[in-house]
């Protein structure tokens, strides 16, 4: 360390929130809950072929080491109370990923006992349509979701109950 170079070499100057962001972004723990065909694509992309593990997405059993639910299938009203509760149980910052024309707007279900989406009681974050959607579209949708952790305001400070978090329109 000279006069030249006052800080060294190996100094790295961001922001809180964009180191909180991206530890966030890079150690998404799914919650897999696979209601119908689209629960094997979910399963295809999580297999070797194309590997989320490289991108830190680890698919969990249990809502509370989950920051993430992807909805993958067809919703009946019967399992929406079972979702809203799982859902409920996981730690907060949660994301949710609508995967699949079910999941996303019914489908071609148009009945009486299927939601026509889950937004209609879950904040979707992304949107993942096909019938069902490739491996490839379910770790486009996850990317996406990444992307937008990384421009989120606060995240850090609304976790220890310092104003909100701020989540940039998409």
């Amino acid at each position: 360390m000279g006069v030249g170079q006052p800080l060294g070499d190996n100094i790295i100057t961001t922001s809180l929130d964009g180191l909180v962001n991206w530890a966030r972004k890079s150690s998404i723990w799914p919650m897999t809950f696979g209601l119908a065909c689209c629960a094997i694509e979910m399963m295809a992309t999580g297999a070797s072929h194309n590997d989320l593990d490289r991108f830190g997405i680890i698919f969990r059993a249990s809502p509370r080491q989950s920051d993430c639910i992807i909805i993958a299938g067809t919703v009946t009203k019967k399992m929406l109370p079972v979702i809203k509760t799982v859902y409920e149980q996981m730690p907060e910052p949660k994301w949710v990923v609508a995967m699949g024309a079910c999941a996303c707007s019914g489908g071609i279900f148009d009945t009486y006992s299927v939601v026509q989406g889950i937004d209609e009681a879950l904040p979707v974050d992304v949107y993942i349509p096909g019938c069902p959607p490739r491996p490839e579209a379910l770790l486009y949708g996850l990317m996406k979701l990444q992307d937008k952790i990384m421009k989120e305001k606060n995240s850090f400070g609304a976790t220890l109950g310092f104003g909100e978090r701020f989540e940039p329109a998409a």
